[in-house]
């Protein structure tokens, strides 16, 4: 379980520098931009240290990154504008997880215990104490019905996406791979974020035909110091979030069931409340610090769980 700890430290670390970067680029260009960063180190990895294109498990992995980096990422933007970042990713997170976990039961027949089921759930709770919206702190957008829909498609991605994942693990296993390393789990995350990123060019190149890419965001006082290092902050949103990231993220479905690794992933917004009043001086609330609480000592409570 430490790799999906580790995935959402980074997860978390890329939030934050991902705020800068779409400062300056834009979210679809960032998304974009970090994925050819990320898909280029994982490639020079994948193909002198790991597997490359050789694992039985290949197919699966790319399909993986189509659904939950290509048509995931889609419902995430789509979902951001209409109902904001508190509540997208409160539907993004607490849905993904028991899609991933049913469908793993239904599909490959991994069954949670009921101590891994409550305490699962009980993380899940505690990020949306931490981040849900209140009368005091209320969406910075207005909540349009629509955006439910594209968050909804955003949890099934990511959802799916790990189920897909955890099926690419076993027919590698069955194959007499080593999976349970973070060399598979590398070589996974370089296989499953190519694909996104071909699925994201195509998807872009659609929007240009439709002429309705969005323009990069204008130069302000605002963004006038993440401009002095546009490609650095690229670098560090690709680095953490798709190359450390994933790679741990994919080394933890390797190891561990969907339905316990995305509820740990899923507190990498609590963890990026520290990294934010670090970098940004923004202190957190006591709600947020309460979910937090609740939130981590349920991930030590399922990590003993039986």
């Amino acid at each position: 379980m430490f790799a999906a700890f580790f995935a959402a430290l980074f997860f978390a670390f890329s939030a934050a520098f991902g705020v800068h970067g779409v400062r300056v680029h834009g979210p679809l260009r960032l998304n974009i931009g970090r994925l050819i960063v990320a898909s280029s180190v994982l490639a020079l990895y994948g193909h002198l240290l790991g597997n490359g294109f050789t694992s039985a498990s290949v197919g699966w992995f790319m399909l993986s990154g189509v659904i939950g980096m290509g048509i995931g990422d889609i419902g995430t933007f789509g979902a951001l504008p209409l109902l904001g970042s508190r509540i997208t990713i409160l539907i993004t997170q607490c849905l993904a997880a028991p899609i991933a976990a049913l469908g793993e039961w239904w599909w490959l027949g991994t069954a949670l215990t009921h101590a891994q089921i409550l305490w699962g759930t009980m993380i899940l709770v505690g990020v949306g104490i931490a981040i849900m919206p209140s009368r005091k702190s209320p969406p910075r957008v207005k909540v349009r019905p629509a955006g439910f829909l594209f968050g909804l498609l955003a949890a099934a991605g990511m959802g799916l996406g790990a189920l897909v994942s955890r099926k690419g693990v076993m027919t590698a296993t069955a194959a007499g791979e080593a999976t349970r390393n973070l060399t598979f789990g590398l070589t996974a995350a370089y296989q499953r974020i190519l694909a996104g990123l071909l699925f994201m060019v195509l998807w872009y190149v659609v929007l240009r035909l439709l002429n309705r890419v969005p323009p990069p965001p204008p130069a302000t006082a605002a963004n006038e110091r993440d401009r002095r290092h546009p490609i650095g902050w690229l670098f560090a949103t690709g680095l953490t979030g798709p190359v450390f990231g994933v790679g741990c993220y994919q080394w933890a479905l390797a190891t561990t069931p969907s339905g316990i690794v995305l509820p740990i992933a899923a507190t990498a917004p609590l963890l990026s409340i520290p990294i934010a009043y670090w970098m940004e001086g923004d202190r957190p609330t006591r709600r947020a610090l309460l979910g937090g609480i609740v939130a981590v000592g349920s991930c030590i409570a399922l990590t003993a769980a039986r």
